[in-house]
């Protein structure tokens, strides 16, 4: 076995790496059916969901594999290797059992113990047969994670660990009230109908919307989707499908918006949601920044209130502190943050000391350019003030911090929108909007980063450890199973030209007699070779066993070709008579 897996994902990208190397359908078919053609690797596999592309392929060379599928990757995702290079992560043999079984667990999720990759993990296993790119290995691998990730999910409490995606991006919306109570009787549009779509659509239904709108290019899947909410055994909701040009219609209607589509472009901008939020209210939306400033993409960031409450800003450019000539204080140990000529400089010293600093701040010899911004006046007004102070007391008792300015409360939302698509749908310049509250890809990842993990996590991965040891016994097993093979193959050929031969010395020896001979020959082999072969298949199975098929070979002088042979017939295939000649007792059951 030699497995390898290059991928990213939103532990090792950020967000708008991801979306930028999100791969389309046809763009992952093409991608797998260059990794197999190329010279390292056998088969291939790709697992590419919202927030995370992983190709996985078996190869006969660690170092080329890497630089193979690294650039494989950057070739059909459009980053260039250079710029993609430094989020790439590289699991190789057991650390890439590892990492898929981790994965199917839902322990490598954004929201922990999510179930939703297991059936990402099914459609990717589906699309390599379907072109034939995953061989004996991945479908092993990828059947194998499947079932552990199946048995964490019934043996433990890893779903209390985290939710979907998409119940927990209802969460983040509603602001952590209870998302039936927040959701109930809300008009809902869903914007597409693939598989996260369905699923949001089906757990708004659950929560008790009273309304679903779906909308999608292909107005039969959107029909189709509409009718199951309509009609399913859990969802009793009034569902009706429209076409996408009548989306900015449905959103002056709707309380709660979701997409996920798998257009490249925005399929709401901030326009449609402002025009949307208009014909809700009756006024245009306001922009508004309570306590953030946006970002270049428009993503709130923490604004000056916040950085001020945390002492991380000045509140205004300091003036350069070497050679400020008449200066009473010691610039080297004033501590920056606020105005050398203000508070935060004159805090703790003496009244004398205090008001020779007056002076100086009086005589303007402090930078000119800075108190110009300043402004002198206002500072020589304080420092009179805190003299007066300072002449009662003795000393400026402690340090203050200037209070915030006052920020105007954001207005309660009117319309709540999900973004699970990967790139996002919706204009991340939507979270600046007044009246629109916006959850994305990276909102959640932001979120998920501080959500509480639950104990049910160490017990999954005990699970996933026992597993992946399973996995590489069996693989290191299954590795020797030809070598065994042709050795009995070979066994049986012996016997039989032996047979043949006493026939030859033998012509008149009667059909009873020579079956009674030929049966205790093959006896007599089966024996012989079952007690190494049985032993020398526990050995492999054992780390680092890989060695002994090869002494295997060297001590019967098997054919090389014989044995590759073999195990492109499957590994066993042929001859599979000869290796079920004993059961697990070794008692022998006589011949096939």
């Amino acid at each position: 076995m030699s497995l390898l897996v290059v991928g990213l994902s939103h532990r090792s990208a950020p967000v708008s790496v991801l979306e930028r190397a999100s791969l389309n359908e046809d763009d992952r078919i093409k991608l797998l059916q260059d990794t197999v053609a190329a010279e390292p690797a056998t088969e291939a596999a790709v697992l590419a969901t919202c927030n995370r592309i992983e190709l996985y392929a078996d190869v006969d060379k660690f170092h080329a594999g890497v630089a193979e599928l690294s650039t494989l990757l950057a070739q059909h995702s459009g980053v260039g290797l250079e710029e993609l290079t430094p989020y790439l992560y590289v699991h190789y043999e057991d650390r890439a059992v590892h990492h898929l079984f981790s994965v199917a667990c839902g322990l490598d999720s954004m929201v922990v113990g999510e179930g939703q990759i297991l059936g990402q993990i099914k459609d990717s296993l589906a699309r390599a047969q379907e072109l034939h790119t995953a061989g004996r290995l991945l479908n092993d691998l990828f059947q194998q994670g499947l079932r552990v990730g199946k048995r964490a999910h019934s043996e433990t409490g890893i779903d209390r660990a985290g939710q979907s995606l998409v119940t927990f991006g209802l969460e983040q919306l509603s602001q952590g009230a209870d998302v039936q109570e927040w959701a109930h009787g809300k008009k809902a549009l869903v914007i597409g109908a693939g598989s996260m779509s369905s699923l949001a659509a089906a757990t708004l239904a659950r929560a008790g919307v009273g309304e679903i709108v779906i909308a999608n290019r292909t107005a039969e899947r959107a029909e189709r989707l509409a009718q199951i909410l309509t009609e399913g055994d859990d969802t009793h909701v009034l569902a009706r499908a429209v076409p996408m040009d009548a989306v900015p219609a449905e959103l002056t209607r709707a309380d709660i918006a979701v997409s996920c589509t798998g257009a490249t472009g925005l399929v709401l901008t901030a326009e449609t949601i402002a025009a949307a939020l208009e014909g809700r209210t009756g006024a245009p939306a306001a922009v508004t920044e309570p306590d953030a400033e946006a970002s270049e993409d428009g993503r709130p960031q923490a604004g000056p209130q916040a950085k001020a409450a945390r002492g991380d800003v000045r509140e205004t450019p300091l003036p350069p502190t070497a050679g400020e000539e008449g200066c009473p204080l010691d610039l080297a140990t004033v501590e920056p943050g606020f105005s050398l000529l203000g508070e935060s400089a004159v805090a703790g010293i003496d009244a004398a000391t205090l008001e020779q600093h007056g002076t100086w701040v009086d005589n303007g010899t402090a930078d000119r350019r800075y108190a110009a911004g300043r402004g002198v006046e206002a500072d020589a007004e304080l420092i009179t003030a805190l003299a007066a102070t300072a002449a009662t007391v003795g000393r400026i008792p402690e340090r203050r911090r200037p209070e915030p300015a006052p920020v105007a409360p954001r207005p309660e939302p009117v319309l709540f929108v999900l973004d699970l698509a990967m790139p996002r749908d919706v204009d991340a310049a939507v979270h600046r909007l007044a009246g629109a509250r916006l959850v994305d890809i990276e909102s959640l990842a932001g979120a998920s980063a501080d959500a509480p993990m639950a104990s049910d996590v160490d017990q999954v991965r005990r699970i996933v450890a026992d597993e992946v040891a399973a996995f590489g016994a069996a693989q290191r097993a299954a590795h020797i199973t030809p070598t065994v093979v042709a050795l009995r193959t070979m066994a049986a050929d012996v016997v039989t030209s032996e047979i043949a031969r006493l026939e030859g010395r033998l012509p008149g020896l009667d059909d009873k007699h020579r079956a009674e001979i030929t049966q205790t020959v093959r006896r007599v082999v089966d024996k012989l070779l079952h007690a190494p072969t049985v032993r020398v298949k526990q050995l492999a199975a054992e780390p680092g066993g890989a060695g002994y098929a090869d002494a295997l070979r060297t001590l019967f002088d098997l054919d090389p070709e014989t044995v590759a042979s073999v195990s492109r017939l499957g590994n066993g295939a042929a001859g599979a008579d000869h290796t079920d000649d004993f059961d697990q007792n070794g008692k022998n059951r006589g011949p096939a």
